[in-house]
């Protein structure tokens, strides 16, 4: 029987079979796992990324215009935190040391080091040197070193042992958790106001035995309120 001209003609199984081959369906399959795989890794991946210690730098030496060893200063020299990073008792911000600060000794060690070059022209021109941040939160996070170490917490606690380090690296992870840690549990971290800068400081089996005194006779509180940080 001939076909109706102008009638209508349905795609038959049959029809579908002779145009696309048999692993056609296999490849379509395999193709909308993928494209459904792929949307949720690209959606996943940036929220697992920015959790690694590669987003945040984290165990990165940051190169500095003056190779500055703080194994030298810190460990031998037995040169205080405090002398280089004067403010960190009294400001947010711990404070960088100054050209003069570097010049005080080496105006009169060292002075012609090529090492020491950066130093020189800083002193010469009256530019400050263009040292690199090492360690930085978020801008939408508050911190305050005053408050921290005044209150008993120290320098190695969040900076590391600075001075074994050649080139110094942010140790800490600075993640949210990690400061929860200790606002949680400042008993834990906390130690005699005296040794702060200490970076051998070590109070073994009886951190928390100390840590609750200190705690108790500092008045520290445990602050895990948004606005603590966040303000």
């Amino acid at each position: 029987m001939l076909p109706v001209p102008g009638a209508a003609r349905y795609v038959t199984t049959t029809d579908m079979a002779s145009v696309f081959p048999p692993w056609s369906n296999t490849a379509v399959r395999v193709a909308v796992a993928a494209i459904a795989v792929g949307g949720a890794c690209a959606a996943v991946a940036p929220m697992i990324w920015v959790r690694t210690p590669w987003a945040r730098a984290e165990d990165a030496a940051v190169d500095q215009p003056v190779q500055l060893d703080h194994r030298h200063h810190a460990a031998d020299d037995g040169i205080d935190c405090v002398y280089c990073h004067n403010t960190v008792y009294r400001a947010a911000t711990a404070g960088i040391p100054s050209t003069e600060k570097c010049m005080g000794c080496h105006e009169q060690i060292w002075s012609g080091s090529p090492m020491l070059e950066a130093v020189r022209r800083s002193w010469f021109s009256g530019m400050p040197i263009p040292w690199n941040r090492v360690t930085e939160v978020p801008a939408f996070v508050y911190f305050n070193h005053e408050i921290h170490v005044t209150k008993g917490f120290g320098c190695a606690t969040c900076h590391g042992r600075v001075d074994r380090m050649a080139v110094v690296y942010q140790q800490a992870s600075l993640t949210m958790g990690w400061c929860l840690d200790c606002h949680r549990a400042p008993e834990r971290y906390i130690r005699p106001p005296g040794e702060v800068t200490s970076m051998s400081y070590d109070a073994g089996n009886r951190q928390l035995e100390i840590g609750r005194r200190l705690v108790k006779e500092l008045g520290v509180r445990s602050l895990t309120n948004c606005t603590t940080c966040h303000r």
